[in-house]
């Protein structure tokens, strides 16, 4: 199909019929999912629409849009045109002419690849000396295969330590120098060089930037602390012998840490011949045989050298022991326990004999026997030409665990020393101390709600025993929600804790030792809970009732709201109380803690308010607590009746003088808007025009007005009557006034009533009480029904009396006849 469209192309060219026109552009975004739409043909060109390729896009033939026809990466379409736009080329054959159109697809890029490092770890090597500033070139640098923005890199460091910095300088990188390098404190520094490309959604990469600093020769010889300073040379030295081995050492690595020592000028012709100085190794050993009669001392003066540094000095004195005579010695018999010629004594014992000293004398050199002056606790005491060697006063295992008692052998005179005798003397521990505590209070706080089994605090006891009577032990005598572990003291809480059931533990830690019977120590630990927000505000009830009048007065009290937090603090300060509904006649007084009135409230309008109410507290973050509110409204008489018929005091009604008597002429309808007693209506006429006496009566109850009596001839006409209707209010009800115009007449003509008479009652009567028609009527028919009954009751008794008196009379007779009358009316027969 294509091949028959660009020979169609071709055959229209050769026409001249093609026009040249100026290509079209579009812009899409690289990796954008097929079926996009990136412009249309159809605001330039007609229908039919074609394209010639359609590798990348597709155009719809009819509507002339362009779409997407699968993934386009940018950087796989141009991996050479990183700075510049990305296009592609297509033709498209459009309009009933087959007009050809060059179509420009440029596709932007996203930043959809993240700077890399070509290398994992990036090595430098920096020397110890550099100056502060100083600036190193990085030539590993990351690559972004975007572009733009997108693909512009920025460096910084991480994990430096403040030593170095990185400074950017358009492609140049460089590490700078910021704090003065010391290889011998430490020799590696590892950065995290990070790289961060510009997109909207930055992306990055790391790399390890590894810092070797090299050595300079910055440090001078030192003469090591356990070169001796003393050396002795036993008589009969001989050539060679070691003497004292001097130790030096540069911090330097390389040459620039070889040292080589030499004697001083200053020493003595003497010591020169005598001593021989290994200039490498700072061996000091014998250059000739020596023996002499005397003891020598010579002071040696030894220097240590390194390139570029000064010499450093260090004194040997050396002690050189003549050829003697034997001498006296002295045999030990050992009282106490002993091993391997060491006493043992067990600490707190009273003074005790340790050993009988005999002093053996040699037929040369005769002596005696002391103690060194230093040699305390002990005493030695001439015993039958020997001594006893006592200790002075108790030992203490804690104070010293071992002595070294030193004899000394001296002439009889005491002016020449023989030689010196050291005896050893080990203490043994009892369990004579108890653990004690670091301190003996602890006090630790942990926050409410903690996790099971986290680390709480650790107590520390130390006993001066040792061994197993300095083993330390622990556990918790009131442990509660808290464990300890037996070995380390570690407090650890087992539970989740609420400050609202307990704020604070006292526990007592006891520490025993390993003794038979042991030691005990004690320390307590106050814990306290810290507070956290977890408990809401609570009401004292879910629901609210309140009762209040319709005619209470702005800013008045409904009812009190009673809302409590059971945290501490600003976690269980109240903050707020309001009213979530709108539009209400009520508002929350926090500082009272109750509900008031702050609008005017008609029950006729609206007799009950239900609200939403919710109470915050002080935490953070904040709980609240919302409960239902409703109030109902009582009703005050503010309502006076409303006369609904009669409509008008004008209105008038004609009677025929034929009705008979008790018919219902008319009636009045009024409604009170008030509720319960407030709306209770009653009717009563209080005047009538004529002022004679009215042949109507009113029902207090009904409002029915009926015709009481006959109508006579002198009734015929107009009657007006002056009605009062009033409700039940207490204590002072509302009233209100109709006039009822009748018109007795023998034609039914309707009759007009053009004014209503000029009447108006100094004051309206008190209500008059309630009366039921029907019994009124009939009162008459009760009284007399009532008093036939009287009559009739006293008739009954005054008969039963006089019958009880004769019977009473013929018993008598017949008692006294002791004979019995069958034809008795009062015949008495015993009861069984």
């Amino acid at each position: 199909m294509n091949w028959i469209i660009l020979r169609l192309v071709l055959l229209l060219a050769s026409a001249g019929q093609i026009h040249s026109r100026a290509a079209l552009r579009f812009t899409t975004l690289e990796e954008q999912e097929a079926g996009v739409k990136i412009g249309s043909l159809s605001t330039t060109y007609s229908a039919p629409y074609q394209l010639l390729n359609e590798r990348y896009i597709k155009v719809d033939k009819s509507t002339g849009d362009l779409f997407t026809k699968e993934r386009i990466d940018r950087e796989t379409l141009c991996p050479s045109h990183q700075d510049g736009d990305c296009t592609f080329i297509d033709t498209a054959v459009v309009s009933l002419n087959s007009e050809i159109v060059k179509l420009i697809i440029v596709v932007d890029d996203i930043n959809d690849n993240a700077p890399i490092f070509e290398r994992n770890e990036i090595p430098l090597h920096i020397p110890e000396d550099a100056s502060i500033g100083t600036a190193f070139p990085l030539d590993d640098q990351a690559q972004d295969k975007d572009t733009g923005n997108n693909g512009l890199i920025h460096y910084h460091l991480k994990d430096s330590g403040g030593f170095f910095a990185i400074r950017q300088d358009g492609h140049e990188l460089e590490l700078v120098v910021l704090r003065e390098l010391d290889r011998e404190t430490q020799e590696n520094h590892i950065l995290v060089l990070v790289a961060v490309d510009g997109g909207s959604v930055p992306l990055s990469a790391t790399a390890n930037l590894s810092v070797t600093v090299t050595d300079v020769d910055d440090n001078c010889p030192e003469f090591d602390t356990d070169s001796p300073v003393t050396a002795i040379v036993p008589a009969l030295g001989i050539k060679g012998s070691a003497v004292a081995q001097l130790k030096a050492t540069d911090k330097d690595l390389g040459q620039n840490a070889q040292i080589t020592f030499s004697f001083s000028r200053q020493i003595s012709d003497r010591a020169k011949a005598l001593f021989h100085l290994d200039e490498h190794t700072g061996l000091i050993s014998l250059a000739v045989d020596i023996q002499v009669d005397s003891p020598e001392e010579h002071m040696l003066k030894v220097l240590a050298n390194s390139p570029l540094c000064p010499p450093v000095q260090t004194q040997v004195a050396i002690y050189i022991q003549p050829v003697t005579s034997p001498e006296p010695s002295i045999r030990i018999r050992f009282v106490t326990e002993h091993k391997n010629q060491v006493i043992v004594l067990q600490e707190n014992e009273p003074p005790t004999v340790l050993a009988l000293l005999e002093l053996e004398d040699t037929s040369a050199a005769k002596g005696t026997l002391s103690l060194d002056e230093d040699s305390m606790p002990f005493s030695l005491k001439p015993q039958a030409g020997s001594y006893l060697l006592s200790t002075s006063k108790p030992l203490d295992f804690e104070m010293c665990r071992e002595y070294n008692v030193t004899l000394i052998i001296s002439d009889p005179h005491g002016t020449r020393l023989h030689r010196r005798e050291v005896i050893k003397v080990a203490v043994e521990d009892v369990n004579d101390n108890a653990p004690k505590f670091e301190q003996t209070h602890y006090e630790k706080d942990i926050k409410e709600n903690n996790e099971p089994g986290e680390f709480l605090l650790k107590v520390q006891a130390t006993d001066a025993d040792s061994y197993q009577f300095g083993k330390v032990r622990y556990r918790l005598t009131n442990r509660g929600p808290f464990r300890i572990h037996e070995e380390t003291g570690v407090i650890s809480v087992a539970e989740s804790l609420d400050r609202e059931q307990q704020e604070t533990y006292i526990l007592t830690v006891l520490a025993w030792d390993g003794g038979e019977p042991s030691q005990e120590g004690f320390a307590t630990v106050s814990i306290h809970i810290l507070d956290l927000n977890d408990n809401p505000p609570a009401f004292s009830t879910p629901h609210f009732y309140f009762f209040v009048s319709e005619s209470i007065p702005q800013l008045s009290q409904v009812g009190k709201v009673t809302v409590s937090d059971a945290d501490k603090g600003g976690n269980g300060l109240i903050v707020d109380v309001r009213i979530l509904s709108e539009n209400v006649p009520f508002a929350m007084d926090l500082a009272q803690g109750s509900l008031r009135s702050t609008g005017e409230v008609d029950r006729e309008k609206q007799d009950r308010y239900d609200l939403l109410v919710v109470a915050v507290d002080g935490g953070s973050p904040a709980l609240s607590t919302t409960v239902k509110m409703t109030i109902f409204i009582e009703d005050v008489n503010d309502n006076q009746p409303q006369v609904l018929l009669p409509s008008s005091n004008l209105s008038c009604l004609t009677i025929s003088p034929a009705t008979r008597e008790g018919s219902m002429i008319t009636k009045i309808y009024a409604i009170d808007e008030d509720s319960g007693m407030n709306s209770d209506i009653t009717y009563q006429i209080i005047a009538t025009k004529p002022a004679l006496h009215s042949p109507f009566q009113i029902d207090q109850q009904s409002g029915n007005i009926t015709l009481v009596q006959h109508l006579r001839g002198e009734d015929y006409g107009m009657h007006h009557l002056f009605v009062v209707v009033r409700d039940g209010g207490k204590p002072d009800p509302l009233q209100t006034t109709v006039w009822i115009n009748l018109l007795v007449n023998e034609t039914l003509e309707k009759c007009h009533v053009n004014a209503v008479p000029d009447y108006l009652p100094p004051r309206l009567p008190p209500p008059m009480p309630v009366k039921d028609c029907r019994c009124e009527s009939k009162a008459w028919l009760i009284f007399y029904c009532g008093l036939c009954l009287m009559v009739i009751s006293v008739c009954v008794l005054l008969a039963v009396v006089v019958v009880f008196i004769k019977c009473k009379k013929r018993k008598r007779k017949v008692e006294k006849k002791t004979v019995w009358e069958t034809g008795n009316l009062c015949e008495l027969k015993p009861l069984n």
